[in-house]
């Protein structure tokens, strides 16, 4: 009787350690999604807060693979005066998405991946990007500088930063589409 009730104990605590255990797990050593880790990082407030008015945190926050090169605050703030409040505007939704998308490849391209191709295209890489941009890669000064349709050029300041679902490299400019 005695070893009854204790199996019963025994099993009625695995049950409810089943049960409780996703519900109270803090999750610690999981990789947030890109936008997790983004939203950890004062560096990126900005970027945040442009990709919450783009609507685009589903999707980045989605299975992927994603690599994102993800501007700074600084970066932002490069921008004329009055651009990110402009452009997080609800009527200026399009052009945000646009402008972030392109910040976007589809896949998980590590710093390494990067760097072989430009060596391997004879020190020049183009980027195609989910927002139909084509940027242009290569090494200059030891690093990896990305030039936009426009002709800005954008230097990789960190790179691999790992995500659930991708890879962020972070990048000193706002990369701009035609």
């Amino acid at each position: 009787m005695m070893r009854s009730m204790q199996r019963r104990a025994a099993v009625l605590a695995l049950a409810a350690a089943a049960v409780a255990g996703p519900a109270l797990a803090d999750h610690h050593g999981a990789k947030p999604n890109i936008v997790g880790v983004a939203a950890g990082n004062a560096d990126f407030s900005t970027l945040v807060t442009a990709v919450k008015a783009a609507d685009l945190v589903g999707t980045l926050s989605g299975a992927g693979p994603f690599t994102v090169f993800a501007p700074t605050n600084a970066a932002f703030a490069k921008l004329p005066p009055g651009t990110v409040q402009t452009l997080v505007k609800p009527e200026n939704k399009a052009t945000l998405t646009k402008i972030l998308t392109c910040h976007v490849v589809a896949g998980k391209v590590t710093a390494a991946t990067l760097t072989d191709a430009i060596q391997k295209h004879g020190g020049s890489y183009t980027i195609n990007t989910v927002g139909g941009c084509q940027f242009k890669a290569a090494v200059v000064g030891g690093k990896v500088v990305i030039t936009d349709e426009k002709g800005g050029k954008s230097a990789v300041t960190a790179t691999d930063v790992a995500a659930s679902n991708g890879v962020i490299h972070v990048i000193d400019s706002v990369l701009m589409p035609r």
